[in-house]
C-alpha cells in the first residue's frame, strides 16, 4: 500500500526509528492489552512517537516480542467460548455500545488521530472517528439480518440447511493511513459481530490511537480477550501472529509486497487481504471536464494521497489535456496546509519518512524522464515538520515512469495522455494493481465498456476513484497485486465465518 517494506507489517519497520530503554516521564506510554491486563512488551524497549503534524513528542510504545503474541493468542482462544456462544442480537447490542463509546470520545480520539497520523482535525480526523463507530454499527445491523439457506434435496425424508459459525482466532494486521476507521470497518466490528476473537497488530507509527480505541472497547463492556492488542514491529509480532498455529484466519490491509509475504507465511489459512492500488482514472473527451478536474483533485489530495484507492494515475484524452490540467491545477491551489487544528486546513503531512522517501523517489524518476511539474513538487516550506509535501501536478509522463507503474501514496497527480480506447486500456493495464478505477464520460455505452474492460474491483463512473461506502463490496481483481476476498457489509461478515451445512433424516 505504501513503501515496499521488508517487515511483514505494512508500515515502516523499526530500523532507524528512535528506540529507548526508558520512556520519558509525563508522556503517554502505549502498552499491550492481552486478556484482562495492560502489559508492557517483553522486549523491555520502547519506540518514541513524534507527531508528523507538529513535531512534538506524543509518547512511547512498549515493543513486543513473539512471546507476547503467543500470550495474546492464548487469551483470544480462551475467550472464544464466551463470544461465540453469545446470541447474534446480544453481540449486535455490544457493537452498538462500542459505537456509542467511540462517539462519546469523538473529540479526544480525533485530536490524537490528528497528531499521530497527521490528518487535519476538522476536515478529516473527526470523519474517521465517525467511520470507526459506523464500522461497529453496520456490523451489528447487517449480522442480524444475514440469512443462510435451506436446500431442496432428492431424498424426501431428508432436510438440508446451512448456518454460520465463527472461524476462531483472527490475526489482524492494519496500516497507518486510516489507523482508527479502517480496523473498525474492515475487521474489529465484523469480528465481534460474527463471534470471532482477535489478535490485533496495528502499524507502529499509529499505535497510540489503537490503545485509545482499546480503552473504548473496554469501557463499553467488551469481554476480556475478545480483542487483544499487541504493539511492535511487524517483522516480529506481525509475522508471529500470521504463522502461529493458534490463529485460524488472517486479515491484512497494506502493501502488495507485504501481503505476498503474509500469504506465503500463512499458507493454508483463510486470507482476507486488501493490498496495494494504483488504479487509473480515465477522462474521455465527452466528459464534464470541470467536474472531472474537481473530483480527480479530491481523489489525489484527500488524506495527503495516502489512500489505497487514491487517484494515482490520470489518463486524459489528448484533445482535452490542456483544459483538464488547468482545472486540476485549480483544484491543487484550493488545498490548504497549515495548523492541523485550524478549520481552514484541508491537507496534512504524509505520516512517516519512509513514505516520503518513496514519493520523492518517484518524483526524481519523473524529473529524470523530463516530465513537467506544473504545480508543487517540493517539500512545503514553513511547516512544523519536513513531512508536508505540496499538492503536485505532473504532466508529460510515460508508461515507464514510476509514477505510472508503482503506488506513490502521496499528494501527487500524475497525468498521462491517450488517443484511442485501446491505448487507454493498455495504459490502464501497464500497472500490476487492480483495486479501484474511475471513468469520466457522459456516454452510458462508454461507461459500461470501460467498466467491463478494466480489471479492477470497483469502477466509479463520474466520481473520484476513492469513493466507497462501507456496505459496498471492495477488493482486488483476480490476477492483480491488489488482494484476495472482499470487504464491505455482508461480504466481510461472510469472510469471517465458516458456512456449515447440516443434513438430517426426519424419519429416523
Amino acid at each position: 500500500m505504501t513503501v515496499q517494506f521488508k517487515s511483514s507489517l505494512d508500515g515502516p519497520n523499526l530500523r532507524g526509528m528512535p528506540i529507548v530503554a526508558e520512556p520519558s516521564t509525563g508522556l503517554r506510554v502505549g502498552t499491550n492489552r492481552i486478556g484482562s491486563q495492560w502489559l508492557p512488551g517483553s522486549s523491555g524497549k520502547f519506540l518514541k512517537i513524534d507527531s508528523p503534524s507538529t513535531g512534538e513528542e506524543l509518547g512511547y510504545l512498549a515493543l513486543s516480542t513473539r512471546a507476547d503474541v503467543g500470550r495474546a493468542v492464548e487469551a483470544a482462544d480462551a475467550a472464544r467460548p464466551l463470544i461465540s456462544k453469545m446470541g447474534v442480537f446480544q453481540r449486535a447490542a455490544l457493537c452498538m455500545k462500542i459505537a456509542d463509546e467511540i462517539d462519546r470520545r469523538t473529540d479526544e480520539l480525533a485530536r490524537l488521530l490528528c497528531l499521530e497520523q497527521g490528518k487535519p482535525f476538522h476536515s478529516e480526523a473527526k470523519a474517521e472517528v465517525g467511520a470507526a463507530s459506523l464500522g461497529f454499527r453496520n456490523a451489528a445491523e447487517q449480522m442480524k439480518w444475514l440469512e443462510t439457506a435451506a436446500f431442496p434435496v432428492a431424498d424426501a425424508n431428508k432436510r438440508a440447511f446451512s448456518f454460520l459459525q465463527p472461524k476462531g482466532v483472527l490475526a489482524i494486521i492494519t496500516p497507518w493511513n486510516f489507523p482508527l476507521g479502517l480496523p473498525c470497518l474492515y475487521y474489529l466490528g465484523p469480528a465481534v459481530a460474527t463471534g470471532n476473537t482477535v489478535v490485533w497488530i496495528p502499524a507502529p507509527t499509529t499505535s497510540l490511537i489503537a490503545v485509545a480505541l482499546m480503552e473504548c472497547l473496554i469501557e463499553a463492556g467488551l469481554p476480556d480477550g475478545v480483542i487483544n492488542l499487541v504493539l511492535g514491529d511487524g517483522a516480529e509480532v506481525g509475522d508471529e501472529a500470521v504463522i502461529h498455529p493458534g490463529t485460524h484466519a488472517i486479515g491484512f490491509t497494506g502493501s502488495s509486497v507485504t501481503g505476498g509475504i503474509i500469504a506465503r507465511r500463512g499458507a493454508g489459512k483463510p486470507l482476507l487481504l486488501e493490498m496495494g492500488g494504483n488504479g487509473p482514472t480515465i477522462v474521455l473527451p465527452d466528459a464534464d471536464i470541470d467536474l472531472a478536474a474537481e473530483l480527480v483533485g479530491a481523489g489525489c489530495f484527500a488524506n495527503a494521497g495516502q489512500i489505497c484507492t487514491a487517484t494515482e494515475r490520470i489518463l486524459v484524452h489528448k484533445s482535452i489535456h490542456d483544459r483538464f490540467v488547468e482545472g486540476l491545477i485549480k483544484a491543487a491551489e484550493k488545498v490548504r496546509m497549515g495548523d492541523p487544528f485550524d478549520p481552514s486546513t484541508t491537507m496534512g503531512p504524509v505520516n512517516n519518512a519512509s513514505a516520503l522517501d518513496k514519493m520523492l523517489e518517484h518524483m526524481n524518476d519523473a524529473f529524470a524522464r523530463k516530465a513537467d511539474v506544473v504545480k508543487g513538487g517540493r517539500i512545503a516550506a514553513g511547516m512544523p515538520t519536513n513531512l508536508y509535501f505540496e499538492p503536485t501536478v505532473v504532466t508529460g509522463l510515460t508508461r515507464e515512469s514510476l509514477l505510472n507503474k508503482e503506488e506513490s501514496f502521496g499528494p501527487v497527480a500524475p497525468v498521462l495522455t491517450f488517443e484511442t480506447d485501446e491505448e487507454a486500456l493498455e495504459l490502464a493495464a501497464s500497472s500490476p494493481y487492480g483495486l479501484n478505477a474511475a471513468v469520466f464520460t457522459n456516454s452510458i455505452k462508454r461507461a459500461f465498456f470501460y467498466t467491463e474492460s478494466l480489471r479492477c474491483g470497483i469502477v466509479n463512473v463520474n466520481e473520484k476513484s476513492c469513493y466507497w461506502e462501507p456496505h459496498i463490496p471492495a477488493g482486488g481483481a483476480a490476477g492483480t497485486n491488489s488482494g484476495l476476498g472482499r470487504t464491505g457489509g455482508r461480504h466481510t461478515l461472510m469472510e469471517m465465518c465458516d458456512l456449515k451445512t447440516m443434513t438430517i433424516d426426519i424419519t429416523r
